[in-house]
């Protein structure tokens, strides 16, 4: 397999190419959404209950509500406190590893969009393809790496969003490719330096629309949650060429 870097196409096309799939995969988007969010609000909770984080959050906020604006000194303390206890770490820890082990539920849409261009059946089996062989541990130490870096840089404005596009296209390269982490990312540079604009803003256009859904229609952000990944695809296969 090889990555190509053609005469640009417009912006227009990516886009309709990633509403396309994602209009093509709405019962998929819609699976991906309920089994995503019942697993991470099920050990969200649990965790919650067993430690009492949600109690003391609740008891500090009520606390600054009687006290009004003088007590938002002591509603930070009271905050800083919570998260500064081994309950609260332990808490954070399986948030953390939940998140990890949901990763992989987004690369099956790489193989049911590539089904989709081949006119292949798609089955339900499709969207665990992340979960296959070994395969699934390279992809979680990815989202691993990548996850405590973006943590490490996500006080500052400006990075997180070159995090993000600097690594853009490294989960389809390790998937369609087997690329390592690395030379991932050094693929992702080279098409960021030639697809700049096109990039940006694709990656605005499906953060947008991404949140939409929860802030206008609330249940309708359960499809459009997973659409960043048919933005992705789209750029990826605009970008890259893949030959046996």
């Amino acid at each position: 397999m090889q990555e190509k870097y053609p005469q640009k196409p417009g912006i227009d096309f990516i886009l309709k190419q990633a509403f396309y799939y994602w209009n093509k995969t709405l019962m998929f988007q819609l699976m991906f959404s309920i089994i995503y969010f019942a697993i991470f609000l099920t050990v969200f909770f649990y965790f919650s209950e067993k430690y009492g984080i949600m109690n003391q959050f609740l008891g500090a906020a009520s606390d600054y509500m009687k006290a009004g604006p003088t007590g938002i000194d002591e509603y930070k303390n009271s905050i800083a406190v919570i998260m500064g206890t081994e309950g609260f770490q332990n808490f954070y820890l399986g948030i953390v590893a939940v998140q990890v082990f949901l990763y992989p539920l987004n690369l099956g849409f790489f193989q049911i969009f590539k089904k989709i261009d081949l006119k292949e059946t798609i089955v339900i089996g499709d969207l665990f393809a992340g979960y296959n062989g070994l395969n699934f541990f390279r992809y979680i130490s990815y989202f691993i790496f990548w996850f405590f870096f973006y943590t490490f840089i996500a006080q500052t404005i400006i990075l997180p969003v070159v995090w993000v596009m600097v690594t853009l296209f490294v989960a389809p390269l390790m998937f369609f490719q087997n690329k390592t982490i690395f030379e991932g990312i050094a693929l992702n540079w080279k098409a960021l330096k030639i697809y700049f604009i096109e990039i940006l803003v694709c990656v605005i256009v499906s953060v947008l629309f991404k949140y939409i859904g929860f802030a206008l229609f609330l249940v309708g952000g359960l499809l459009t949650l997973p659409f960043w990944n048919a933005m992705i695809y789209s750029l990826y296969k605009t970008i890259f060429e893949e030959k046996s």
